[in-house]
């Protein structure tokens, strides 16, 4: 098989306009970045005059391992399926981080014959969004220096959250001192440190915000820091939100690509779902469901992170609901959830992954029914689906079927998304049609008038598993500081690792009586909504012993190759 990059630069691509006319949307409507790319103006949604809304349907997974188990090819994949079985359909996608990319996961565009083309320019920059939430961070950030140095606000330099940004990772930034030059009066030396581009409280912002107003009133309301008097200082004081705003004015509106069957694909944001509530664009959603029949659409990592980060936060704002939602599972990664396999990136897949083993599937499939589970919770038909290997035999796939339909999806179907393209998932497709004509029953996990300690326990024991939950004393004078601020009103994003279940990425399967413990609480005013920290999370990721970027170049005719 060819590898992806040479699939996607195989690709017989439309130009966007036709693209974008296949769904309704005029070229005086767009702002083209080349042939292939394009953003789509506000004006686009205006001029919708029908009354269309698509069904919506989520794609997200079990607990995945360290190398993903095929959620983007799936959302992607099925948005082509659904095309090739007679359906208007349109896929919403985050953009991808260039730390991942050139990192441990490579691209996030698919792969085989499912992806989003070209995928160069969707792996490398697209059209700068990353870029400008980075550059508007950072101003924020000279902002607030600015200041301190000239005692401006009352700011305390003890008090002070905002941190810097960079979409590369870096482990070595994760901490750093500034304020050294001691020749400078008034600077402050302290310690600081950058996340990775996509960890910050914008691109959230970016992708929650309705239009570029509601873009421009969150990014006032961002809390930067603290001043001596307790007071909190946001972009609105410093005089900045407006300048911020500025610079995201063209990153708010959706960008429009393809897949390799010319299915219409929007790009937009990219939070990360263990310490954001990792979910594209509402904005990009809205169009989408203004103009097909089926919007299918993806959230970072497994069913306990992403979904249900996509069902509390982005539904509550969008008003938006899900009509089905698709569970992506491997034979591989429910062998790793039986806790006898470990899968490492970078590394080769240990050979007992690769022999068929029944028994490591039934103790793995714990993982699999808990996030069946999970997502009915929500009162949303779950399809599974499993994204099959050449590895994977006929018994294993039998017992997953089985083990799932006993847990109460609505079916368990093979996909050969990644081979086949559109054609390799034509049943699954037509199940998804099947199953969305149900009427669903969605609600949400919590209510927004319950307690702070209410909204993270029902999270922690209703979606995680767990027994309790333990909140720090340092966790419980912030809640207290919310509850006197208002802020007690505000969804619950939980920040804990995608790996697990639980807090501690090494319990795998369905872990049972462990307690989550709520390290410390803060706010992101701006996005709307809390975040509890669960344990020790990393907001800048470090490189692999073999970054993928390692095998990235360009040929004599100024081809990008190895990219994957």
């Amino acid at each position: 098989m060819l590898s992806d990059i040479e699939i996607a630069q195989a690709a017989k691509l439309k130009p966007v306009q036709k693209i974008a006319a296949s769904i309704g949307i005029k070229e005086t409507d767009l702002e083209l970045y080349g042939k292939y790319k394009a953003k789509v103006l506000p004006t686009a949604l205006k001029k919708i005059k029908t009354k269309r809304q698509a069904k919506y349907v989520l794609v997200t997974a079990i607990t995945p391992t360290p190398l993903g188990e095929g959620k983007t090819v799936t959302t992607i994949g099925l948005s082509m399926a659904l095309n090739r079985i007679g359906k208007k359909a349109i896929a919403c996608i985050r953009q991808p981080s260039l730390g991942p990319v050139f990192g441990i996961k490579g691209g996030a565009a698919g792969g085989g014959y499912s992806q989003v083309v070209p995928m160069e320019d969707f792996n490398l920059h697209l059209t700068g969004d990353v870029h400008a939430v980075g550059l508007a961070h950072n101003l924020c950030a000279a902002f607030l220096e600015n200041a301190l140095f000239r005692k401006k606000l009352n700011i305390d330099h003890k008090a002070v959250f905002w941190r810097r940004v960079l979409d590369v990772s870096d482990r070595s930034l994760r901490k750093i001192s500034v304020g050294l030059d001691d020749k400078v009066d008034g600077v402050y030396p302290r310690e600081t440190g950058f996340d990775i581009t996509v960890a910050s409280e914008i691109m959230a912002i970016l992708a929650l915000s309705s239009d570029l107003q509601d873009l421009r009133r969150r990014l006032g309301r961002i809390v930067l820091a603290k001043t001596f008097d307790g007071k909190y200082v946001t972009p609105e004081d410093l005089k900045v939100a407006g300048s911020m705003a500025a610079l995201l004015k063209d990153a708010v509106h959706p960008n429009l690509m393809q897949t390799l069957d010319n299915t219409p694909v929007f790009v937009h944001a990219g939070p990360f779902a263990n310490i954001a509530h990792g979910n594209s664009s509402i904005i990009a959603d809205k169009i989408a469901v203004s103009l097909a029949d089926f919007v299918v659409t993806e959230a970072g990592f497994g069913a306990d992170c992403g979904a249900e980060k996509f069902f509390d936060i982005k539904c509550r704002v969008s008003g938006l609901k899900p009509d089905a939602a698709v569970l992506v599972c491997t034979v591989r990664a429910l062998k790793m959830h039986s806790g006898k396999f470990t899968v490492k990136p970078g590394k080769p897949l240990d050979e007992g992954l690769l022999r068929e083993n029944l028994p490591a599937i039934r103790e793995g499939a714990a993982n699999l029914e808990k996030q069946i589970e999970n997502i009915k919770i929500f009162g949303i038909p779950v399809v599974v689906t499993i994204n099959r290997f050449s590895a994977d035999t006929d018994k294993e796939i039998a017992l997953i079927k089985e083990i799932a339909k006993n847990a109460g999806a609505e079916d368990a179907i093979v996909s050969d998304l990644f081979a086949k393209g559109s054609k390799g998932g034509e049943e699954l497709a037509e199940k998804i049609v099947e199953v969305s004509k149900k009427k669903a029953n969605f609600k949400f996990l919590y209510e927004l008038d319950s307690t702070i300690e209410e909204k993270m326990w029902v999270i922690a024991t209703k979606i995680y598993g767990a027994k309790d939950i333990d909140i720090s004393p340092k966790a419980l004078e912030q809640i207290e500081e919310f509850n006197k601020l208002g802020f007690n009103g505000l969804p619950l994003c939980m920040a804990k690792t995608h790996l697990s279940l639980s807090h501690d990425p090494e319990l795998k399967g369905r872990p049972k009586d462990f307690v989550v413990p709520i390290r410390e609480i803060k706010v992101s005013a701006g996005a709307g909504f809390l975040y509890a920290l669960l344990g020790d999370m990393r907001t800048m990721p470090g490189l692999p012993s073999v970054p993928a970027g390692t095998k990235i170049d360009i040929d004599k005719d100024g081809k990008i190759v190895g990219l994957s």
